[in-house]
């Protein structure tokens, strides 16, 4: 309610003048308020051991994650655990500091609850990050760390490697980002020798589980190809998916960055149940884009994801999004007579 009170005013600035508001208020909370972490956890956690799951070495108390993109640079880890996450990403960073595109580069489309992105990797850098990290590490839930490249690397793969080398012991796991459309090339790292090549000395490097976050609008025969190959070579489980580039969803004339939210929810949840058609039982499976609910949440559960996360939909819908996915969850789980949600994982296409 009081979240719906304030999101006019929050809609009059500019989304990134918004977020570095929300940012500033979520770390200052705690300080202004002593104890208004601690009222925030007792309010939006649900502790049900029907959602708690052991993946990738891991416990997860709940499958609800926030995306990679919220929290860049791993400044709001504490009070965003409050809001009832079962897991967080900080993220995407890069080795050095870049500004990211020029702006305008982030548009809200409020009618259709969704949001058009071309922020380009803007972060502090791996420096900052990290001693951001090594306050709060090991933190009370998983963390993963969303890594990707410099917008003008001449080496793609030693940018990752020294994200790997730095943060492997700061992070639970790794998601290698190379499906953002807002750096020029990336989606072309989208291959097997790039992915081989990762991976073979990633592998060397850390034994943290490794993620690839792919993009929704690569050929389903392809992604299925490249998904199995990098399961071959290591890969520990996917993020299904980015935000996609399929302009035609839009009816605003413009054609760059990515969209996210509400738009994408069916195109990016008929290609996760085509992939997870072939790749469930063989790894871990993180379904992202347009999840907005339990409902969609639980679709998504049971076409084959472990976990899902939420970006955008935590936009127009507030902290208690978390709350309410997860409570809809239990409920729909004993709707089907479901005791633990790992029963209902990939039910519709065992």
């Amino acid at each position: 309610m009081i979240y719906e009170r304030i999101k006019p005013l929050i809609f009059k600035m500019d989304p990134e003048s918004a977020h570095s508001l929300v940012e500033y208020s979520l770390r200052s909370l705690n300080v202004v308020f002593p104890g208004a972490l601690s009222f925030l956890a007792h309010r939006f956690i649900v502790q049900d051991e029907s959602l708690r799951q052991n993946l990738l070495g891991l416990c997860f108390d709940n499958p609800v994650g926030l995306a990679g993109g919220f929290d860049k640079n791993a400044t709001m880890i504490r009070p965003l655990s409050a809001l009832g996450f079962g897991f967080l990403e900080f993220g995407t960073f890069t080795p050095k500091a870049q500004e990211g595109n020029e702006k305008p580069r982030v548009f809200r489309l409020v009618k259709q609850e969704s949001i058009q992105n071309a922020m380009g990797f803007n972060n502090k850098g791996a420096k900052e990050i990290r001693s951001n990290l090594v306050k709060i590490y090991p933190f009370v839930l998983p963390l993963g760390a969303n890594i990707g490249k410099n917008k003008n690397s001449e080496n793609a793969l030693e940018d990752y490697f020294i994200l790997l080398r730095e943060f492997k012991d700061l992070c639970d796991y790794f998601i290698i980002n190379i499906s953002s459309p807002n750096t020029k090339n990336l989606r072309s790292l989208q291959n097997h020798t790039f992915l081989n090549d990762l991976l073979s000395e990633a592998k060397k490097i850390t034994q943290k589980p490794i993620l690839i976050k792919i993009a929704p609008d690569l050929d389903i025969s392809l992604a299925i190809d490249l998904c199995q190959k990098a399961i071959e070579n290591g890969a520990s489980g996917f993020v299904i998916a980015n935000t996609s580039t399929d302009y035609s969803l839009l009816d605003n004339g413009r054609t760059f960055g990515g969209i996210s939210g509400k738009l994408i929810q069916e195109k990016n949840g008929k290609f996760f149940k085509e992939l997870a058609k072939e790749l469930f039982s063989h790894t871990i499976l993180i379904s992202c884009g347009g999840i907005d609910s339990g409902k969609e949440a639980y679709e998504r559960i049971k076409n084959g994801a472990n976990l899902i996360q939420i970006f955008t939909a935590l936009i127009y819908k507030g902290p208690a999004l978390v709350r309410n996915i997860n409570q809809e969850l239990l409920t729909l789980l004993r709707e089907d007579g479901f005791m633990h949600i790992s029963e209902a994982v990939g039910v519709n296409i065992k």
